[in-house]
């Protein structure tokens, strides 16, 4: 099997969603500027690429290694190209038979057509040759939609044994879209906008609504990977409403026992505790949320929101808008070893969660580990990322900041920041280093035309490159969802008609 340290599986390059690519060793400071980087390729294909693109370093295909670029779109289209040559090696519809990508459900977020939204995930261990796992949306002649789990050969992009499976799922409660004491998963009504993520065995999918168009609910619906039978499902606001899971794409991350974190979307919170400190009526809308599988069950095992939750929600404030991250164990001023967690949505907060013990609800004041106010110059529509002992946000109308950590707490001001402001919804930043060493931060600015940008990461003052640097040579076309990926020496870049290939010109 492939070194996993050169593949690129999962959203933001781990299952902590920081964003690191540690193995690069062809690209450095010296190196990325306009007289050697560029744009060297297109990888074009059918429709928006919203999901962020995977690769794996070595795959045998029809008998050949190959270096492989997974890509998904839109229309339901999955491909596999060959990193090298820009070849591609397969492509596969997931489309059912009679069947067309959805509408835009009268929601201007994905439009024309929503088919793949939600970036994949990648299973080296599943099948004779390793798995590529995707959510499509489709409907039929009878306007019926459909959203269903697909499991692909990553050497063929055929079918595995057991997919596609239809997504369904009902859950104890009386909110929207509830029958009979139990809510149920309409298909119609939602999006998988947040990326897949595997952990333990398990596929997570997290769901969306179609702008803020009721009714909707708060769902993670969970699969075994080896057969996608349905694992366990739950509702996080099963007596309420909303609380979609949006995080700008970013998926659900998890730690290395298993426990799945999340940011829920404004909707219902209930203020009304049970004895251990949980919302009586099992709703969690507008935090962060700490599940876990017991028993084969999803229970929440623990949660933050803020004291002002209800108000948050209902001025469209929720944390939900912006991605998690998962900061690695550091030690406090007392010796004291942490498990921390970060994310910041559009109150402008930037909340640092400790994940033994998250700080629940308390109407007399926040219990999170740290709150942060002032950091961050707009609302976090984007996914930070972590590289060295620093924290790095791109809010919207703000610069990227990096904000070093000290004793286990975050600065209260930037160690650096860009020049360029970064127009909605902010961004993504995206990091490759050899190690520690060479650290060079990426992102995307959606603009007309789009602009790949990278930062040395030790002073984000310093600008090492841009796309539009020379001239008409590097531009492509903006879109909105995407972020960097790195990979052995390239970054890949997502756009309405395909991905862009940059990398060293000579």
């Amino acid at each position: 099997m492939p070194d996993s340290e050169v593949n690129v599986l999962t959203y933001h390059h781990n299952n902590a969603r920081t964003g690191e690519y540690l193995s690069e060793t062809l690209l450095t400071p010296a190196n990325v500027n306009t007289d050697n980087f560029g744009k060297i390729g297109f990888l074009r294909v059918r429709d928006l690429v919203d999901a962020q693109p995977l690769y794996v370093a070595k795959l045998v295909i029809q008998g050949l290694p190959h270096k492989v670029v997974f890509v998904a779109t839109e229309h339901d289209l999955v491909y596999a190209f060959d990193a090298d040559t820009f070849s591609p090696l397969w492509r596969t519809s997931v489309l059912g038979a009679g069947e067309t990508t959805s509408d835009n459900r009268e929601c201007q977020q994905v439009t024309p057509e929503i088919g793949i939204t939600a970036t994949p995930v990648i299973d080296l261990q599943i099948g004779p040759h390793g798995a590529i796992y995707v959510v499509a949306m489709s409907k039929d002649g009878r306007g019926r939609y459909f959203q269903r789990l697909h499991a692909l050969d990553l050497t063929t992009g055929s079918e595995l044994p057991g997919s596609p499976r239809t997504i369904t799922a009902t859950f104890p409660g009386t909110g929207t879209g509830s029958q009979g004491g139990r809510v149920v998963f309409d298909p119609k009504q939602y999006e998988d906008r947040a990326a897949l993520l595997i952990s333990k065995g398990v596929i997570y999918t997290t769901w969306s609504s179609h702008c803020d168009h009721e009714p909707y609910g708060s769902w993670v619906i969970a699969y075994d990977a080896s057969t996608l039978q349905q694992a366990s499902a739950i509702d996080l606001t099963p007596n309420g409403t909303a609380g979609a899971i949006w995080m700008t794409g970013d998926g659900p991350a998890a730690d290395d026992a298993g426990n799945t974190y999340l940011l829920t979307g404004n909707g219902t919170f209930d203020t009304s505790l049970d004895t251990k400190g949980f919302p009586s009526r099992g709703d969690f809308g507008n935090a962060f949320v700490k599940l876990t599988m017991r028993g084969g069950r999803l229970t929440v095992a623990d949660y933050f929101t803020m004291h002002n939750t209800v108000q948050e929600s209902e001025r469209d404030e929720d944390i939900g808008s912006g991605g998690i991250v998962l900061l690695p164990d550091m030690r406090d001023a007392s010796g004291r070893m942490r498990h921390l967690a970060a994310g910041a949505g559009k109150d402008r907060i930037v909340y640092i969660v400790d994940r033994d013990s998250m700080g629940k609800f308390d109407a007399s004041g926040d219990k999170a580990y740290q709150e942060a106010t002032g950091l961050i110059g707009g609302m976090e529509f984007a996914t930070p990322a972590y590289f060295n002992g620093a924290l790095y946000f791109g809010a919207y109308g703000d610069v990227l900041r990096a904000f070093p950590f000290a004793n286990g707490l975050v600065a209260r001001s930037a160690a650096s920041q860009t020049k360029t402001r970064f127009d909605y919804p902010g961004t993504t930043p995206s990091v490759s280093a050899n190690g520690v060493s060479n650290g060079i931060v990426w992102t995307v600015e959606n603009s007309i035309p789009a602009a790949l940008h990278a930062y040395a990461a030790s002073d984000l003052k310093t600008e090492l490159y841009t796309s539009n640097q020379a001239g008409t040579r590097d531009q492509f076309v903006n879109n909105k969802f995407i972020l960097p990926m790195i990979a052995e020496g390239r970054v890949y870049v997502g756009t309405p008609t395909g991905v862009a290939v940059f990398g060293l010109l000579k």
